[in-house]
């Protein structure tokens, strides 16, 4: 054989073998989304999502409604879970990091990216908590509102707000959509990322002046902001802390622990649920566990289409596109929203997709 013919062989033989190891690793991938847990009603994932409307179209109604009629709270679940839960992590510690945490100069690991480092501030460190937010408190009805168009024309804005506890996320926009979302905030989450999306980078002051009118409607809520993540956001945190201190609002602020999201994708890989990085709709849900003796879901929907094969939004107030079934992303949001259904259907969570009626 001609050394140039050999090669090509060898080089053809190379390219087919790492086409079949790759295509074996998806399947395996696959396959371990596709695991049934408890009942068996959490089955499917990426294959099944990436064909949403053939599903809605054929059998939606079945397989993506659950009923909300005359659902009851499992409180012996509901107990068995928090329980289950606090072997990984408790979420009154976890919930945020506290100042004897840390002092000013500290450097610490981002939790997803260790080879970078971030400097504690004297900013940052001056609106640590001195204790958990969450300590020694108690509710009986949370709810925990996610962001998905599903809320449009819900109707469950005085629904969501006549709970005890309102979870938000990501700093929505409430004024405008009140009616379908409710107002009242006592605890909301801020990824660093909103920042440059919802205020320009704080590139100007009028971006600077809506941030400050945005905290201030929150009065005492509790703001998360997960800042020891990933690098990338830092300096949107420093200006946040700059101009919560600047305009002295009122806003309490919490810090997640280092340990939180490993501790809670810990939890649900226990449970044969294989997600790379929980959402924060589902952090947050896993934190009301330990606080919350009765939670509610609204706005947790992640397909492009109702299961009346309507368009969904992909958040109820801006023209974001759809993200939930990229590959590159780390979240699994239908499995998520899968594992919710299931628990809704045994009582353990109030999962709502549809509208709320009126009292």
């Amino acid at each position: 054989m001609r050394p140039a013919r050999k090669w090509w062989t060898i080089c053809t033989i190379s390219i087919l073998l790492i086409f079949y190891k790759t295509k074996e690793i998806a399947r395996t991938e696959e396959h371990q989304e596709t695991q049934l847990i408890g009942d068996g009603e959490l089955s499917s994932s990426r294959r099944m999502v990436n064909t949403s409307d053939k599903i809605i179209g054929q059998r939606g109604h079945a397989f993506f409604q659950h009923s909300v009629e005359g659902w009851k709270v499992n409180s012996s679940l509901v107990i068995e879970i928090r329980k289950d839960i606090l072997r990984f992590l408790d979420a009154e510690r976890d919930v945020s990091v506290v100042k004897s945490s840390f002092k000013p100069g500290d450097v610490i690991h981002y939790v997803l990216d260790r080879r970078r480092t971030l400097n504690i501030s004297h900013n940052l460190h001056s609106l640590l908590p001195e204790v958990s937010p969450m300590k020694n408190r108690r509710f009986k009805t949370c709810a925990v509102v996610g962001n998905s168009g599903i809320l449009i024309n819900s109707g469950c804005g005085k629904e969501i707000d006549n709970h005890d506890f309102v979870i938000r996320c990501n700093l929505a926009p409430l004024a405008e959509f009140s009616e379908d979302v409710g107002l009242r905030s006592d605890f909301i989450t801020m990824n660093p990322s909103v920042i440059q999306r919802a205020f320009g980078g704080f590139k100007n002051e009028t971006d600077r002046e809506r941030f400050v009118q945005r905290l201030t409607l929150l009065n005492d809520s509790v703001l998360w902001i997960p800042a020891f993540m990933v690098k990338g956001g830092e300096k949107h945190v420093e200006c946040v802390n700059e101009l919560i201190l600047k305009n002295k609002l009122k806003v309490r602020t919490a810090y997640p622990s280092l340990r939180l999201i490993h501790a809670v994708r810990g939890y649900w890989l226990t449970n044969k649920i294989n997600i790379k990085r929980p959402s924060t709709g589902l952090l947050m849900y896993t934190l009301a566990t330990r606080f919350c003796d009765e939670i509610h879901l609204y706005g947790f929907w992640p397909f492009p289409k109702d299961s009346q094969g309507r368009p969904v939004k992909y958040h109820y107030y801006d023209e974001l596109k759809y993200r939930y079934f990229s590959n590159a992303s780390p979240h699994r949001m239908p499995l998520e929203f899968k594992t919710l259904k299931m628990l809704h259907n045994k009582g353990a969570l109030k999962l709502t997709t549809t509208k709320c009626t009126q009292p």
